[in-house]
């Protein structure tokens, strides 16, 4: 058994008809397309982890010189 109750020669034919309706030129282009899809979005998170990194850092060493007052003021 296969995946999901499909057998490997059943996977094969189901192949070999998408090779004959979209052909191997087709396929390339949207597995080129699809790769640099997944690329741009794994950067993207990355950038984001960064910027949510660097936002951290200047919070945290911005809050302790922000809250310090002085003995004599009140809020």
């Amino acid at each position: 058994m296969g995946i999901g109750g499909i057998s490997i020669w059943q996977l094969l034919i189901i192949l070999a008809i998408v090779i004959m309706l979209f052909g191997t030129k087709r396929l390339r282009t949207l597995g080129t397309d699809l790769g640099s899809a997944v690329k741009g979005f794994r950067k993207s998170i990355a950038d984001d982890d960064q910027v949510t990194n660097d936002t951290e850092a200047k919070d945290s060493t911005g809050d302790a010189s922000s809250d310090t007052r002085s003995d004599n003021s009140k809020p």
